[in-house]
């Protein structure tokens, strides 16, 4: 999977460089065995963004931005990585991906996290609950009378704002919700959002390892 993820964002024409952060030696070994770039990290990280930013200290390149592509995302594609990138202007802060929601099950899954924003694509919340609610309409009717969109979580950080929210401490929102984002937000930080309309699947159990071989091999 690992090595699939790598592969995906090398024909990701934003990219300058590819580095798989990890602790685990396996995966350092596995990367470095098909010709890809590792560094090791610490254990110790409580997210993904903590490891982005070890990782980006390690280089002795500097680099305006880092985008973080989650390994257990197989199915992400390199036209999603090119459409985050292109949002990273200079003035950007902090962006992500977020998806219109098709289904009554996405909506109503608390494992989806639903996203609210602005008119100029500026993340106002993200939740695990259906976010907005809609008044007097039943909510078996709920798409039919308003666009709800989910996030996909891959995250492009200016690499100055990424030193800085490091530092910040868990937030209120952030432990009730469990989302790392809302302590930014709490914070002030501004995160852009840019809509895909390509579905992916992250891969966090054997179950949903299975359905992705299956997917994968319809496609070939």
């Amino acid at each position: 999977m690992i090595e699939r993820v790598y592969r995906q964002a090398k024909s990701a024409s934003s990219l300058s460089k590819i580095v798989v952060a990890t602790e685990h030696a396996g995966i350092y070994d596995h990367v470095t065995g098909f010709g890809g770039y590792a560094c090791m990290t610490s254990e110790n990280h409580p997210s993904g963004t903590d490891r982005c930013f070890e990782a980006l200290t390690k280089e002795k390149e500097s680099f305006d931005y880092v985008i973080n592509i989650q390994g257990d995302e197989p199915f992400i594609e390199p036209s999603q990585i090119d459409l985050l990138a292109s949002y990273l202007d200079g003035n950007t802060q902090l962006a992500t991906l977020i998806k219109k929601i098709d289904t009554y099950e996405q909506l109503n899954s608390n494992s989806e996290v639903k996203v609210t924003f602005n008119s100029r694509n500026e993340a106002l919340y993200f939740s695990r609950a259906v976010i907005p609610f809609v008044q007097k309409v039943d909510p078996g009717k709920w798409l039919d009378h308003f666009e709800f969109y989910k996030h996909v979580g891959m995250y492009a950080y200016r690499t100055d704002i990424l030193k800085e929210i490091t530092k910040l401490k868990i937030s209120p929102l952030e432990k009730v919700e469990s989302l790392e984002q809302l302590r930014w937000m709490e914070n002030g930080y501004i995160i852009k959002v840019a809509k895909t309309d390509v579905e992916t699947m992250c891969v966090d159990t054997p179950e949903e390892l299975e359905i992705a071989k299956e997917i994968l091999g319809a496609r070939r």
